[in-house]
């Protein structure tokens, strides 16, 4: 009984053979005895093919498989092992073993071909590519309807493939700086960018083509011919081109910062003389608004002046009717009336030209929102009065306790003079007002009047 086994080291595609039988001795050498032994390695496939109703049939152990082969365990066999030959007779199948696991590799060197740089196609530079192709087979099946396993040879089948590869990658390559837009003159520096070009376009075409599954592509040089005229002339033009480049990048720049820094002066410049005109505009203002405030200070001192000289008169003994030492009570009433207003209007003046002075004095501040004029409550224990005087049918006032005490101590309010305030039904002598019998307790009865003259 034979066995059936690869014991190659290194395979991709091996014919088994009976042992002492040469490749086309006899028929024999095809002939597989029932109940010999079946061995396939972990990573290989075994394949039978065995003729069948006129046809050519393909039948695929997978390994690993080891075991005798018969009928009731081997039942893909079952067609051919029958009756013609009892069970012992030997039949005719030719087994290949596949190996999945071997990865393969074919270098591959691509002569030197004419690659154009598409912005100066007169000047064609030689290019070479050298590299290695990594493959195996995957898919099996595929990879037998592409070739016949009986006449397939590693090296014949390495050549196809090295020329295919040469075929593609010149292909490639040379549609690189028109399609991809690297110039012929920088390719030698791109080769990891132009390997990854390669293998897309080289992967599907293998794998289509013959079958394997391709692993990897590893350009190991793209070499112009540095020597070559094209080459030269190429590099000759595109350094000019360069250097003027350069020049006008280099000169653009220039001007650029140039213009920069001159509108940057100027902004500075105007913004220098914005400020200035700002400051000169407050000063301006403070200015103003001092020589207002002095000319207001003038102005009022004017009409209070006028009002006190006026006062004076009003005080002034009537001696037209013949009242001698007599006194205007009128006119003492509407003169205390007139020096509180007075004196109000003349403290109110002093605050505004003080504070104005005072923002005259300081820098602006931020405006802010306008708070509400708070007016503080009345001091505790001051109560707030406002009475009206009848004097000689004329009615004064109002006027608070401050100055109803004045005029008691002046002898213009006695205890026998009208006043009323409101809440009061009627005019009241102030000496019977509650709230006023206080001013005349200590009051000096009316001077007695003086004596006639002689």
């Amino acid at each position: 009984m034979d066995v059936i086994r690869c014991d190659e080291p290194e395979y991709l595609i091996w014919k088994w053979r009976p042992a002492g039988q040469d490749a086309n001795s006899t028929k024999k050498e095809n002939a597989i005895r029932y109940g010999s032994s079946l061995r396939v390695k972990d990573g290989e496939v075994a394949v039978f093919v065995y003729k069948q109703d006129g046809g050519i049939m393909q039948d695929f152990i997978e390994g690993p498989y080891d075991d005798t082969i018969k009928t009731a365990n081997f039942p893909i066999l079952t067609s051919i092992v029958g009756l013609a030959f009892g069970g012992n007779s030997p039949f005719q199948a030719e087994v290949f073993f596949i190996n999945l696991s071997q990865v393969m590799q074919v270098r591959f060197a691509v002569p030197y071909f004419d690659v154009f740089d598409p912005r100066f196609l007169d000047y064609p530079v030689p290019m070479a590519v050298r590299g290695t192709l990594t493959f195996n087979i995957s898919d099996y099946k595929a990879f037998i309807k592409l070739h016949r396993l009986i006449n397939f040879e590693l090296e014949d089948f390495s050549k196809q493939i090295k020329d295919a590869i040469v075929k593609y990658v010149k292909g490639v390559v040379t549609n690189v700086p028109q399609e991809n837009g690297i110039p012929v003159l920088q390719m030698e520096r791109k080769i990891l960018e132009i390997n990854e070009i390669v293998v897309q376009h080289l992967k599907p075409r293998l794998e289509n083509d013959f079958g394997v599954n391709m692993k990897a592509v590893d350009i190991a040089a793209i070499e112009p011919d540095k020597e070559s005229d094209g080459y030269l002339e190429l590099r000759k033009i595109t350094a000019g081109q360069q250097t003027k480049t350069i020049e006008t990048q280099t000169e653009i720049n220039l001007k650029n910062m140039r213009e920069m820094q001159r509108i940057n002066a100027e902004n500075m410049e105007e913004s220098l003389r914005v400020q200035r005109e700002e400051a000169q505009r407050a000063q301006r203002l403070q200015t103003e608004n001092a020589n207002i405030a002095a000319h207001s200070i003038d102005k009022q001192t004017e009409v209070l002046s006028t009002a006190a000289q006026n006062l004076g008169e009003m005080s002034q003994v009537n001696l037209e009717n013949g009242n001698v030492g007599g006194m205007n009570p009128a006119g003492m009433m509407m003169g205390m009336a007139m020096g509180g207003a007075m004196g109000g209007q003349m403290g109110n003046m002093m605050n505004r030209m003080g504070q104005q002075m005072q923002q005259a004095s300081m820098p602006q501040q931020p405006q802010q929102q306008a708070q509400p004029q708070m007016t503080p409550p009345p001091m505790p224990g001051v109560v707030n009065v406002a009475y009206l005087v009848s004097v000689n049918g004329q009615q004064f006032g109002p006027y608070n306790m401050q100055q109803l005490q004045q005029l008691v101590q002046n002898g213009q309010l006695t205890a026998q003079t009208y006043v009323w305030k409101q809440g009061m039904p009627n005019w009241e002598f102030a000496g019977n007002v509650q709230e006023l019998a206080n001013l005349f307790g200590a009051v000096p009865p009316p001077m007695p009047p003086a004596p006639p003259m002689p």
